[in-house]
């Protein structure tokens, strides 16, 4: 199986993410995991990325593309079991620049997932969300907390709040995403490839709809 994860942040496309890569067994690629670790590292990508990411801006789209074009390229078991993109790609020309990928490697994508989530829930999501600085294990203060308060349960690490889950730059992300985002959801959809999920349910519910979708197909 081969997919891409649409959607606005906090509707879920990290925790779907989990669920599938564990039940389809697919390599998970996720630029926002992979922007933390050139962060965390402070390469020079990742301190140019964090630049756009604390702003609630979208990083540009050449840097996105060489990252993910390596991922694909480099990694044999894209072509065994498949893969799974997580917020990415986010423009048309994301969308346009993928395909080209794909079929120069032969791989071509089978679904785009788009997750639907209304306002107050994306704002409850992210507004709650910590993240370890160690291992970026996720958890959230209402739905998911730590058992020991700020560290991490998996690698002791400390638990904190990102800059970009304030609730003014959440807002900003959302228009971000509504002028930018928004029509790849349109591109795909042209391709008959769109499958559109309720992100505001809870995660194991909307993995049970989707495998029944794709026994279904």
């Amino acid at each position: 199986m081969r997919l891409v994860l649409l959607g606005p942040p906090g509707a879920g496309k990290g925790t779907l993410a989990a669920l599938l890569k564990e039940s389809l067994k697919l390599v998970h690629i996720s630029t926002g995991d992979m922007f933390r670790e050139e962060i965390r590292n402070k390469t020079q990508l990742g301190c140019g990325a964090k630049l756009y990411i604390d702003k609630g801006e979208l990083v540009p789209d050449e840097i996105v593309i060489q990252m993910i074009e390596q991922q694909l390229t480099n990694n044999s078991a894209v072509g065994h079991g498949g893969y799974m993109l997580d917020g990415f790609p986010r423009t048309c020309k994301q969308a346009e620049d993928l395909d080209r990928i794909l079929e120069r490697i032969q791989q071509p994508l089978d679904y785009a997932l788009y997750m639907t989530a209304t306002l107050p829930i994306i704002v409850q999501r992210l507004g709650g969300r910590r993240v370890c600085r160690k291992c970026g294990a996720l958890f959230h203060i209402r739905n998911k907390p730590p058992l020991k308060e700020n560290v991490c349960d998996n690698c002791g690490g400390e638990i904190y709040k990102r800059a970009d889950d304030n609730e003014a730059t959440i807002h900003t992300r959302m228009n971000v995403y509504v002028n930018n985002t928004q029509p790849v959801k349109d591109y795909y959809k042209n391709q008959g490839k769109l499958k559109e999920l309720d992100g505001d349910k809870e995660s194991d519910e909307v993995q049970a709809i989707l495998m029944k979708m794709f026994r279904d197909k």
